[in-house]
């Protein structure tokens, strides 16, 4: 338990590195109004994919309870908040000069974007396991069947240019995790 405080400050430098990109990228859009046209549906990922960096630090807290801790497990947990942190340099690049705008990066990057995404769901499986296997048997089949349903989804939005597709599957996405947050999460 005494170990958990010291792998909690690296995960939270990285935790901290993503919120940080999220925020400069969605900050130019003040900063910069005229420079680069809003595609709504990367600003929508952006926004999703805060609430999944604030939901990742709050779950984690659970790891509180784990009483042994071995390397693989940190290089594991490391490695799945590393994930979200390319998550969010996917959504804002250093630079645009390539591309046609956000529609044009976002869509040329979606393969990178939700193979990376669809990992993740998979990763928290592992994740969830190290709180402990009553933890995961309390989060019940929903759990299950969401992180199988995100996959899916993730699968798909790798292939389709749809503009249908992605703004109903960044709708459903942020609007399910908030649910997800207030059903299961309201308390430590």
């Amino acid at each position: 338990m005494e170990q958990y405080p010291h792998i909690r400050i690296l995960m939270g430098i990285v935790l901290g590195l993503s919120i940080t990109t999220l925020l400069k990228g969605l900050a130019q859009y003040v900063q910069h109004p005229g420079r680069q046209k809003p595609y709504w549906i990367h600003i929508g990922w952006a926004v999703t994919m805060f609430v999944l960096l604030v939901h990742f630090w709050w779950w984690e807290y659970r790891l509180t309870h784990v009483q042994e801790w071995t390397f693989l497990r940190y290089g594991f947990l490391i490695g799945y908040i590393v994930l979200f942190f390319l998550l969010c340099t996917l959504l804002f690049p250093d630079d645009l000069r390539d591309y046609d705008g956000y529609r044009d990066y976002f869509m040329s990057r979606r393969r990178w974007f939700f193979g990376l995404m669809a990992l993740s769901y998979v990763v928290d499986l592992g994740d969830t396991l190290i709180k402990g296997r009553d933890y995961f048997a309390g989060l019940g089949h929903e759990y299950l069947f969401r992180n199988a349903a995100y996959v899916l989804l993730c699968l798909v939005a790798m292939r389709t240019r749809s503009q249908a597709f992605h703004a109903g599957f960044v709708a459903i996405a942020l609007l399910y995790e908030l649910s997800w947050i207030f059903r299961l999460y309201e308390h430590l």
